[in-house]
C-alpha cells in the first residue's frame, strides 16, 4: 500500500529489505519458531524503535510517519510495514541508538527510529469486500463465541458453550439458505410460474409454463440453481480467505504451559485456526446443499405419497428423505465434535471429512434434482407452501439453543464471578440471539420484497411464510422499545452536563474559560460516557427480541394466518394494531432490503463506502472463526503474527529496544502480539496503548480473554506498559490493572502503574500565552499531538535495558524459557 506521494521511494528490492538480517528460524517439522535472541552478540546501547499501530478505518504510512516519503521495509500490498526514507538503514548507519533525550550530537537521536504497521486493507480492500455485507449475521455469532464468561477448571462447560454456539452458526446457514430457496423454488417456480395471472405479468417465466419445464419437480430443480449458486459463493469466499489468513504461520515462541488459562491469547496454536475453519466449512457447506436438496425434493415427495401416487416413485422418495436426514445428522454430529485446538499449532487437515461431506451432499442434491424431474402427469403446483413448517422449525430451534447458552454462560459467570463482564456473563446469548433476528431479517426482508414484485396488487399468490409476516410485524415494536430507552438514557445524559462542569473546571485551574464552552465540552464527556451503558441497550433489546419471537411463533404456528388476518373478530383496538404492525413491518423489511442492496451496491463501487464498512469489521472480525466459517476472516490471524515476527526478528538481530504503540484498535493488536512473543522477547519490549478499549470494550464483552487476570499478566509480564486515555473519548479508556506484583529479574524499580490520570482534552478552555488560539477537543485521535505522549514514550524507553534481558522469575520461582522450543501440549 503506498504512504502518499512517496509511497514507493527506492528500489522494489530494497523496499522489501528486511532490516538486520533477522533469519526465520524453522523447525525440523516446517514450523517457524522464534529466532534464539542469546545466539545474537549485540552491540552496547543498541537502537532503538517504536513500532506504531492504528486503529479503526486506517490511515497512510504517510500520515502515520509524518513524512510524505515513506519505504516498505518488510510485507506486502496487504500489510506491510513502513519507515520514513531517512530511516532506511537507521541501524546500519547508527542513527538509531537515542534514548528519547535531547540530541547529544554524537549520533544518538532525539527519539526512536519510527515504523508504521499498516493493516487496514485487511480489513477494506476492493469491490468484492462488499459482499461482506451478507456474512453480518454470520459475523455477530462468531462474535457471540468469544463473548464466553472467564471460568476455570471447568473444561466441560466450556466445550459445551462453543458447541451451542457453532449450532446457531449452523442454523444461520441453513436459514440464509432455507431465504434463497423460497425466494427462488417457492415465490418463483412453486407460486408465481404455476399462476397464470403472476407468468402474464412477468413474460421472462413464460418458458416454465409450456414443454418440458412446466412440470413442477422440473422448475423447481431448475430454479434450485440460485441456492446451490449461493452456496458456491460462500464456499469459495470462505475458502480464499481461508487460505490468505488462517494460513498465516505463527511465531513458536510461547510454550503451552507458559500462561495457562490467565492468558488465552498467548496460547502457541490461538491464532492458527486452518484446521477448524476448514472442518466447519465442509459441514457448513454440506448443510447447506442438503437444505437445497430438501426444498427440492420435498414438494415431489409429498405429491408421491398422496394416495394412489407411483409405488416406486414413493419408495424413492422416503429414501431420499432418509438419507437426507442421515447426512444432516452427519452434518450436526461433525459441527459437535472438535472445537478450537489453541494449545498447539496443529498442521494437520481433516482431507477425507473436507472431501466427503460436500461431495456427498452434492451427490443427494443431484439425486434429488433427477428424482424431481421425473415425469408425473397432471401434477400441478398447487396446495399450501412447506415454508411455515421450515421457518418455524428453525426458529425454534434458535429459540432452544439461546436458552441453553445462556444456562450455560449463566453457570460459568457464577463459578468465576466478574463485576465488570456484561450482562453478568449474558452477553454472549444475548449477541446469539440479535444474530439469529437479524438473520431473520434479513430473511424475511428478502422474501417480502420479492413477494411484492412479483405480486404486485393482485393478491393471486399466497405469499411468503406467516411466520416471516409475523416476525416483520414485530419489528415496530422492537423499534418503539429501543426510541423509548434512547429517549430516556439521552435525558439522563442531559441531566447530567451540568454535573460534569466541575470536573471539567478543577482538571483546567485558573484558565479563562467561557461557559459556553465549559458546557461544550462537559456534554462530549457525558456523550463519551453513553459507551458504557451499551449493554443495557443491548440487553434490553435481546429481550424485547426474545419475546417478541416467541410470540411471533406461537402466533404463527398457531392461527396459519398473517396477523391482520388473525386478528379478525378480536376488539377493533387489537385488529387496528394487528393490522398497522404488519403494514409498517412489512414497509420497514422491504425499505431495510432496498437500502442493503444500495449500500452494498454503492460499497462495490465506492471506496470511502468500502472504508466505512472496513471499520465495521476492524470491530468485528477482530477473533477468529471459531463459530461460522463463512464469517468475515480474522485479520488478526495475519496481523498478530505479522506484528510478532516483526518484533522478535528485530530484537534478536539487533539486540535494540523497542516500544510497541497502538492506538485503539491498534492497541488490541499490540496485545496480542506481546502475549504471543518469547519470554526473553517480551522481557524487553515496552507497550504503549492509548485511545484503548481494552478493558472498557474487550475486558467487559470478552472477559474469558481479555479480564482482569489476562491484563495483569501482560503488565507483569512486558518490561514496562504505560496506557494514556482521555474522559472526552468514547471508545479509549483505563486499563484498571495495578502495579506489578514483583521487580524485574535486573533490579529494576517495578513499573509504575499502567494508567496515566485523564489526559486534558482540550488543552486549554481559553485562549492562553501556551494556547493563544481556541483548542480542540480531540476525543479519541491525536494522542500523539499531546505533550505526554513524547514524555511517556521517552520514559519507557529510558527504562528499557540495553543488550539480553537475565531470565525472568515465574511465579513459582522457576526461570522461563530464554528461546522457544516449539513444543505445544493438547
Amino acid at each position: 500500500m503506498p504512504g502518499g506521494p512517496g509511497g514507493r521511494t527506492g528500489s522494489r528490492s530494497r523496499g522489501h529489505r528486511t532490516h538486520g538480517g533477522a533469519r526465520h528460524v524453522v523447525s525440523e517439522q516446517g514450523t517457524p519458531v522464534a529466532p534464539a535472541p542469546q545466539a545474537q552478540n549485540p552491540p552496547a546501547g543498541g537502537p532503538t524503535l517504536e513500532l506504531l499501530v492504528h486503529g479503526v478505518g486506517g490511515t497512510t504510512p504517510a500520515e502515520m510517519l509524518d513524512d510524505p516519503r515513506t519505504v516498505r521495509v518488510t510485507g506486502d500490498g496487504i500489510a506491510a510495514v513502513f519507515r520514513r526514507a531517512d530511516d532506511v538503514d537507521a541501524e546500519r548507519a547508527g542513527r538509531a541508538r537515542g534514548t528519547g533525550g535531547a540530541d547529544t550530537g554524537d549520533g544518538a537521536s532525539a527519539a526512536p527510529v519510527q515504523e508504521a504497521y499498516v493493516w487496514c486493507n485487511l480489513t477494506s480492500g476492493n469491490g468484492s469486500r462488499a459482499l461482506w455485507l451478507l456474512l453480518l449475521p454470520f459475523m455477530v455469532v462468531n462474535l457471540a463465541h468469544w463473548m464466553r464468561p472467564a471460568a476455570r477448571g471447568d473444561g466441560r462447560a466450556v466445550r459445551l458453550h462453543g458447541t451451542l454456539v457453532r449450532l446457531a452458526g449452523l442454523s444461520l446457514t441453513v436459514l440464509l439458505v432455507a431465504a434463497a430457496c423460497e425466494v427462488a423454488l417457492d415465490l418463483t417456480a412453486w407460486q408465481c410460474a404455476g399462476t397464470p395471472a403472476c407468468v402474464s405479468a412477468h413474460s421472462w417465466l413464460e418458458f416454465l409454463t409450456d414443454g418440458w419445464w412446466s412440470a413442477p419437480g422440473r422448475r423447481l430443480a431448475l430454479a434450485a440453481v440460485v441456492p446451490t449458486a449461493l452456496t458456491t459463493l460462500l464456499w469459495y469466499l470462505s475458502h480464499r480467505t481461508w487460505s490468505a489468513y488462517e494460513s498465516q504461520q505463527p511465531l513458536t515462541g510461547t510454550g503451552p504451559d507458559e500462561y495457562g488459562d490467565d492468558a488465552p491469547l498467548g496460547r502457541p496454536g490461538f491464532w492458527y485456526g486452518r484446521r477448524l475453519v476448514a472442518r466447519l466449512r465442509a459441514a457448513h457447506t454440506a448443510a447447506a446443499l442438503i437444505t437445497v436438496a430438501a426444498a427440492v425434493a420435498a414438494a415431489a415427495a409429498r405429491h408421491d405419497r398422496a394416495e394412489g401416487g407411483p409405488a416406486l416413485l414413493d419408495l424413492t422418495g422416503r429414501l431420499l428423505e432418509a438419507a437426507l436426514a442421515a447426512a444432516a445428522l452427519s452434518v450436526v454430529w461433525v459441527v459437535c465434535r472438535r472445537g478450537r485446538s489453541e494449545r498447539r499449532v496443529d498442521h494437520a487437515l481433516d482431507a477425507r471429512l473436507q472431501r466427503a461431506l460436500p461431495l456427498g451432499s452434492a451427490s443427494l442434491l443431484l439425486l434429488a434434482v433427477v428424482y424431481a424431474c421425473w415425469s408425473r402427469p397432471g401434477w400441478k403446483s398447487a396446495g399450501p407452501p412447506a415454508g411455515d413448517a421450515v421457518f418455524g422449525a428453525i426458529s425454534l430451534a434458535q429459540g432452544v439453543l439461546v436458552v441453553a447458552l445462556a444456562a450455560v454462560a449463566r453457570a460459568l459467570h457464577r463459578s468465576h464471578p466478574d463485576a465488570r463482564a456484561a450482562l453478568r456473563g449474558l452477553a454472549g446469548p444475548a449477541v446469539a440471539l440479535l444474530a439469529c433476528a437479524l438473520g431473520g431479517v434479513m430473511s424475511g426482508g428478502v422474501a417480502q420484497r420479492v413477494a411484492d414484485w412479483l405480486d404486485g396488487r393482485s393478491g393471486t399468490l399466497a405469499g411468503p411464510p406467516v411466520v416471516l409476516t409475523w416476525q416483520a410485524s414485530a419489528i415496530p415494536v422492537l423499534l418503539a422499545v429501543v426510541l423509548v430507552l434512547v429517549v430516556v438514557l439521552a435525558h439522563r445524559a442531559w441531566r447530567s452536563v451540568r454535573g460534569e462542569i466541575p470536573g471539567v473546571l478543577r482538571d483546567h485551574p485558573g484558565e479563562p474559560h467561557d461557559p459556553v464552552r465549559v458546557r461544550g465540552v462537559a456534554r462530549v464527556r457525558v456523550l463519551a460516557a453513553l459507551t458504557d451503558r451499551a449493554p443495557l441497550l443491548v440487553g434490553v433489546v435481546a429481550v424485547v427480541t426474545f419475546l417478541l419471537g416467541a410470540g411471533a411463533l406461537t402466533g404463527a404456528l398457531g392461527t396459519g394466518r398473517a396477523p391482520a388476518d388473525a386478528a379478525e373478530g378480536a376488539p377493533v383496538a387489537v385488529a387496528g394494531l394487528a393490522e398497522v404492525a404488519q403494514a409498517i413491518g412489512s414497509w420497514l423489511i422491504g425499505l431495510g432490503f432496498i437500502l442493503f442492496v444500495t449500500f452494498g451496491r454503492r460499497a462495490y463501487r465506492d471506496a470511502s463506502a468500502r472504508r466505512t464498512i472496513g471499520i465495521l469489521w476492524d470491530v468485528g472480525t477482530f477473533w477468529p472463526r471459531a463459530a461460522h466459517p463463512f464469517a468475515p476472516p480474522c485479520y488478526a490471524e495475519r496481523a498478530v503474527p505479522d506484528l510478532t515476527w516483526r518484533m522478535a526478528t528485530w530484537t534478536a538481530s539487533t539486540g535494540g529496544r523497542l516500544v510497541l504503540s497502538g492506538h485503539s484498535q491498534g492497541s488490541v493488536l499490540a496485545a496480542a502480539a506481546a502475549w504471543q512473543l518469547p519470554s526473553p522477547v517480551r522481557a524487553r519490549v515496552a507497550l504503549l496503548t492509548y485511545g484503548s478499549p481494552l478493558e472498557r470494550l474487550y475486558g467487559r464483552w470478552f472477559p474469558a480473554h481479555f479480564g482482569p487476570e489476562a491484563l495483569r499478566r501482560l503488565h507483569q509480564e512486558v518490561d514496562c506498559w504505560r496506557n494514556l486515555h482521555r474522559r472526552t473519548d468514547p471508545i479509549g479508556g483505563p486499563v484498571l490493572v495495578g502495579d506489578a506484583d514483583d521487580a524485574t529479574a535486573s533490579g529494576r524499580p517495578p513499573c509504575p502503574p499502567v494508567d496515566r490520570e485523564p489526559l486534558k482534552d482540550p488543552l486549554s478552555l481559553g485562549r492562553t500565552p501556551a494556547h493563544p488560539l481556541p483548542s480542540p477537543v480531540l476525543g479519541h485521535g491525536d494522542y500523539q499531538a499531546d505533550p505526554v505522549f513524547a514524555e511517556e514514550r521517552a520514559a519507557l524507553l529510558a527504562r528499557l535495558p540495553d543488550g539480553l534481558p537475565a531470565p525472568r522469575q515465574g511465579g513459582d520461582g522457576q526461570d522461563t524459557p530464554q528461546s522457544s522450543s516449539g513444543r505445544s501440549s493438547g
